[in-house]
């Protein structure tokens, strides 16, 4: 894949804009009145994120447009998706959401095969962030574990995505704000052990006494079989709520059920 290219899909990428954080936050906040120019503008001052994430499949021998392409789609759902009262990066955000699709579409045309490098940044995080915990006794964000390391944090949520196959489906992919999502937070499961439980109990009353978005997250999620992810951008809402609102409904349900 050739990544020295100058021209991307027609976009010059040596003359992409570099927005400063307030101007970002401006447009951001422009972007959510309506404003489709500052939208496009808020798309090029992230491009520059893109790239970099399309650098790291260099490996994958996929046609660098095609990455550009796919990366940018990740990008707009990533804009179109955020929550600002989160408090979270924009780039933390959306850099697994941009990876996400650029796995989709590899995963349609081949198999990516994870550097050692990249697992070795993966496993060192999870480590890392064990160490913490116990020292603490307290889950460390993942900008926490990136200046342990010394590690960019998109990096290391580019690394744990990546070994996510392989590793247990309850090892974290990223966490903020108290937040985690794991692995089995962003595949869908019709055989696992939350759903038969679902399956096998009466809990029509259980859910009717749910909130309306908690009753849809936890419909769309064992009856139609979406993930976290596919769930977030159907409801319009972050994977990081879908999380916490389905964890909080199916614990609400059990505490019906069981009373």
């Amino acid at each position: 894949m050739a990544l020295y290219k100058v021209e991307i899909c027609g976009v010059n990428t040596s003359k992409l804009p570099l927005l400063k954080n307030e101007e970002k936050e401006a447009l951001f906040k422009r972007v959510m009145e309506g404003d489709k120019e500052a939208r496009e503008l808020y798309i090029k001052g992230n491009l520059r994120l893109v790239l970099s994430i399309i650098q790291r499949f260099s490996g994958s021998n996929e046609n660098v447009d095609d990455l550009f392409q796919i990366g940018c789609i990740g990008l707009m759902k990533a804009i179109d998706n955020f929550d600002i009262t989160q408090n979270v990066k924009f780039s933390t955000y959306a850099v697994p959401m941009i990876i996400g699709e650029i796995r989709r579409y590899l995963r349609d045309n081949n198999s990516i095969r994870v550097s050692r490098s990249l697992r070795d940044i993966a496993y060192k995080a999870i480590y890392t962030k064990e160490d913490i915990m116990k020292k603490t006794d307290k889950e460390p964000t993942i900008q926490e574990i990136a200046e342990k390391l010394e590690i960019p944090a998109e990096d290391i949520i580019y690394a744990l995505d990546a070994i996510q196959h392989p590793v247990s489906l309850y090892e974290p992919v990223y966490s903020e704000g108290g937040d985690t999502l794991y692995i089995m937070d962003q595949v869908s499961d019709k055989k696992n052990r939350e759903e038969k439980w679902v399956e096998e109990i009466s809990l029509k009353s259980a859910m009717n006494r749910l909130p309306e978005r908690e009753y849809n997250i936890i419909n769309l999620r064992y009856f139609e079989g979406k993930t976290q992810m596919e769930v977030a951008e159907e409801i319009q809402i972050s994977q990081a709520q879908v999380s916490r609102l389905e964890k909080s409904a199916l614990k609400n349900m059990k505490n019906y059920l069981t009373s």
